[in-house]
């Protein structure tokens, strides 16, 4: 028996719930990014979006290197971005997003300057495999290569896993919080906190907000899906999909760390991250009303962007104070 299709989405409710400035912002967003479905000239769609803000805030360095990938995999592409002198600070591995597709370090330099700058923690950003050159988990196995590493090298010792935390924004909130999941499984490094921001947890893309959001909103729908079908293969149903491709589909959370979830209200994966924090063990639940995907890009611009920013980082610095 097939799986019913997800229903179209429902559009744009009126009136909109976006602001002026933010609408803007949306429909200017909208207006530059590839299409994406069948067809889609990989390459061409990453060098669309893959302008990076020259702008963003002095940290006190940043340095590139290589670390060890997972076991007969390629080393691993990192950024470390250290906020200040501090002999030992904590630690964050942070995940970009981008559909497990699309953007990379650049994209997510200011975001990682941003939340080293707040938390008080070195950051370091990981450049991960990328679908579809490589499917799922080979990017979930990056970030977890990158925790273990981060745990060992730079994260000064205490419990648990040191003063350690994950974050990821959209997909790569989804891989920091598979981290954790194979952290619990094999009995690696668990952090001390997982920051979700506005997460793509669930392939099957059946909700609420995605059938209101998914249209109007910049990310939509239709690319989202064809996100889920590069990272889990055409072969792959999404009610199928394994747990550390999609965590809100393991059946299982307990045991992982406590967790701050970003939900934007007018964003398509709204509900799907109401709904894993509700699961989880311990989660606090950060919903921003008018917010949008991809909104903390504009912390420039839009002031419930900086404000989110500033409650997500103090929120990662209060918990990491706590394993000091």
């Amino acid at each position: 028996m097939t799986e019913p299709s997800p229903a179209p989405p429902a559009g744009p409710p009126d009136p909109d719930p976006l602001g002026p400035r933010a609408r803007h912002i949306v429909d200017a967003q909208a207006a530059a990014f590839p299409e994406l479905g069948p067809g889609t000239d990989v390459a061409q769609a990453r060098r669309a979006t893959s302008a990076a803000d020259p702008d963003g805030p002095a940290v006190a360095s940043v340095t590139e290197r290589r670390i060890p990938g997972p076991a007969g995999a390629p080393e691993l592409p990192v950024r470390i971005y250290r906020p200040d002198g501090s002999p030992a600070p904590p630690v964050v591995v942070f995940l970009h997003g981008g559909g497990f597709v699309l953007c990379d370090l650049d994209t997510h330099d200011t975001m990682c300057r941003n939340l080293a700058l707040g938390s008080g923690a070195v950051v370091v950003s990981v450049d991960y495999r990328r679908a579809p050159e490589h499917r799922a988990p080979a990017a979930a196995e990056d970030a977890y290569a990158a925790l273990c590493w981060a745990a060992a090298e730079l994260a000064p010792a205490g419990p648990p896993a040191g003063r350690i935390a994950v974050a990821g924004d959209s997909a790569g909130g989804a891989l920091a919080a598979a981290a954790c999941l194979l952290a619990r499984e094999r009995g690696g490094p668990m952090p001390a906190a997982q920051l979700l921001l506005y997460p793509s947890l669930d392939p099957r893309l059946e909700t609420r907000s995605m059938r209101t959001y998914g249209e109007g909103f910049f990310v939509r729908a239709a690319h989202l899906r064809w996100y889920w079908q590069q990272y889990l293969g055409s072969d792959v149903p999404p009610h199928r999909a394994p747990p550390v491709a999609a965590p809100a589909l393991a059946e299982d959370l307990s045991g992982l760390p406590p967790a701050r979830v970003l939900v934007p209200g007018c964003d398509p994966l709204a509900d799907e991250g109401r709904a894993f924090a509700a699961r989880l063990p311990s989660a606090e639940l950060d919903e921003v009303p008018g917010g949008f995907h991809g909104f903390l890009a504009f912390t420039k611009l839009l002031p419930e962007a900086a404000d989110a920013m500033e409650r997500c980082t103090g929120w990662l610095r209060e918990r990491l104070a706590r394993t000091a």
